[in-house]
C-alpha cells in the first residue's frame, strides 16, 4: 500500500523563539517512519528532499509516481538513497534484484522505472533528492563504504562513521549519505555541534533501546531547541539549523543530505561554549 506523501514547508530561524514544543515536532520530526505494509514518504520544502520508508512485511511495495512531485515514476527526475534498518531484504529496480542485509546501503538513479520492495522483516530507509542526471545504481555492504573513526571515549562521543553516498565513494547527482553507530559508553553523535549551510541535513535514528531516547538539539547556535526522539523516528534538519544529539544509551543513525555541493568536510563548527 502506498499513502499519499506528507508535505512539510519550509521553514526559517525567526520562526524558532515563538514554536511550542508540539510546532517543533510537527515541523522537524517524522514519528512514524515505517507501517507494515506500507511505504510513507514525507516531502520537505528544504531542498526538495523526500524521505520516509517502505516495509514490505512479507508482501511486496512498489514505489510508483506521486501527484506530489508531478511525477509518472518516483525517479523520473529524482535519485535515491536506500539503507536497510531491519533484517533481509530485496530491492528490484528495473527487474535488477539486489539484496540488503541490515545496514547495506542501496543507491538508484535517475530514469529506473520499477522500484519495488520486499522481505518479511525488512525496514528500507528512503531519501530521495531532484537528479539532474544519471548515475549507476550501486550497492555496498555494511562496514565496506569509506570508513572513519571519530571522537574518544572520554569525551563520550566515540563512533564509527560509515560513507557510503559521496563524492570518493557511490557516485550521486547530490545525495550524500552514509551510517553512524556510536560504540558502547558513548552518547553524543556529534560535539561540537554543526551547520551545513549550503544543505539540508536528515537524521533517521535506529538501534536506540525501547526505554531510551535521543536529545536533538536544533536551531541557531544564540536561540537553541531540542527534540526528545524514539527508536526509527526521523529529523529534518534546516541548512541554518545546527544539529547534535545526545542519548541515554547508545543508538545509530542514518544521515543524509541534498544541496549545494556533496563535500563531506564542508560545515561550519558551533562551539558548545557558543551555544545558548
Amino acid at each position: 500500500m502506498t499513502t499519499p506523501i506528507e508535505q512539510r514547508y519550509a521553514t526559517n530561524p525567526a520562526q524558532i523563539p515563538g514554536m511550542t514544543t508540539q510546532e517543533l515536532r510537527d515541523a522537524y520530526l517524522i514519528p512514524e517512519v515505517f507501517d507494515p505494509g506500507e511505504i510513507r514518504l514525507t516531502y520537505t520544502h528544504h531542498d526538495r528532499i523526500v524521505l520516509g520508508g517502505a516495509t514490505p512485511a512479507g508482501g511486496v511495495l512498489e514505489l510508483g509516481g506521486y501527484a506530489e512531485i508531478r511525477s509518472d515514476y518516483f525517479l523520473e527526475h529524482r535519485e535515491l538513497g536506500i539503507v536497510n534498518v531491519g533484517g533481509a531484504g530485496t530491492v528490484t529496480a528495473d527487474g535488477e534484484v539486489y539484496e540488503l542485509v541490515n545496514g547495506a546501503c542501496l543507491y538508484l538513479g535517475r530514469g529506473i522505472r520499477d522500484v519495488s520492495f520486499a522481505g518479511d522483516t525488512a525496514q528500507f530507509y528512503l531519501f530521495s533528492a531532484p537528479a539532474h542526471t544519471a548515475y549507476p545504481a550501486a550497492l555496498v555492504s555494511p562496514g565496506e563504504g569509506t570508513v572513519r573513526e571519530l571522537g574518544d571515549q572520554e569525551t563520550s562521543n566515540r563512533r564509527t562513521l560509515n560513507q557510503y553516498i559521496h563524492e570518493n565513494g557511490i557516485r550521486s547527482c547530490q545525495i550524500v549519505m552514509g551510517v553512524t553507530q556510536l560504540h558502547p559508553g558513548s552518547m553524543w553523535n556529534t560535539m561540537p555541534a554543526h551547520t551545513h549551510d549550503r544543505r539540508t541535513e536528515c537524521y533517521l535514528y535506529f538501534d536506540v533501546p525501547e526505554d531510551a531516547r535521543v536529545i536533538h538539539l536544533l536551531g541557531e547556535r544564540e536561540e537553541t531547541r531540542h527534540l526528545v526522539v524514539a527508536d526509527r523516528q526521523a529529523i529534518i534538519s534546516p541548512s541554518w539549523s545546527l544539529h547534535s544529539g545526545v542519548g541515554t544509551a547508545a543508538y545509530s543513525f542514518v544521515w543524509a543530505m541534498a544541496g549545494e555541493n556533496q563535500t563531506f568536510d564542508d560545515m561550519d563548527a558551533a562551539p558548545v561554549t557558543e551555544l545558548r
